[in-house]
């Protein structure tokens, strides 16, 4: 595993001369990659496509969901068993089913707002900005004295979003690139 330097520009051929410019300068063409980064949500992580099973902001909406059909389900029968001399004795059953439907509904207010802070020990996953698509060039350095070089050439090319990660890129393939990880941009 090695340090890589990675930069976003709008086009193929950007990207083409990117890679000429960096061997240029004396990076070998095995240790350069250059793809294009899907937008969030459709690198087709999970077997149902997307990126994660369940929406970040919507963690604590199963628990929610249990909460409020629990807690309506059994206003709801208590009301049923209260009223069953005139509904008979579907009154609680039904009580209990209406109850914990509009107790399920009651738990929407778990959700999250967009933007709005994470609790927990990953406070802020809600808001943190994920890595922009676009064409990605990203080389892989043999030492930290070659980060210096490799960002002038990505910079004065007009890359933007330059990142820094760390990977391994095999033969011009960057192997183990996870493009839901967010990146640490330099400045």
């Amino acid at each position: 595993m090695s340090t890589i330097v990675a930069g976003h520009f709008q086009l193929q051929h950007d990207i083409e001369v990117a890679r000429e410019a960096l061997m240029s300068a004396g990076f070998p063409d095995e240790r350069i990659s250059g793809f294009f980064v899907s937008a969030p949500g459709q690198h087709d992580m999970t077997p149902l496509g997307g990126d994660n099973m369940m929406s970040p902001g919507a963690k604590e909406t199963p628990e929610g969901i249990v909460e409020g059909a629990a807690t309506g389900g059994a206003v709801g029968i208590a009301v049923g068993a209260a009223t069953s001399m005139v509904t008979g004795p579907l009154g609680p059953i039904v009580g209990g089913l209406v109850g914990a439907h509009v107790g399920s509904l009651y738990s929407f207010a778990k959700m999250k707002e967009a933007g709005e802070r994470e609790e927990g020990a990953h406070g802020g996953e809600n808001v943190t900005e994920p890595r922009k698509p676009g064409m990605l060039i990203a080389v892989a350095l043999a030492d930290a004295s070659e980060e210096e070089a490799a960002l002038d050439v990505l910079r004065r090319l007009g890359a933007h979003h330059l990142e820094r990660a760390e990977g391994t890129i095999v033969a011009g393939d960057w192997v183990d690139f996870d493009p839901i990880t967010h990146p640490k941009l330099i400045n």
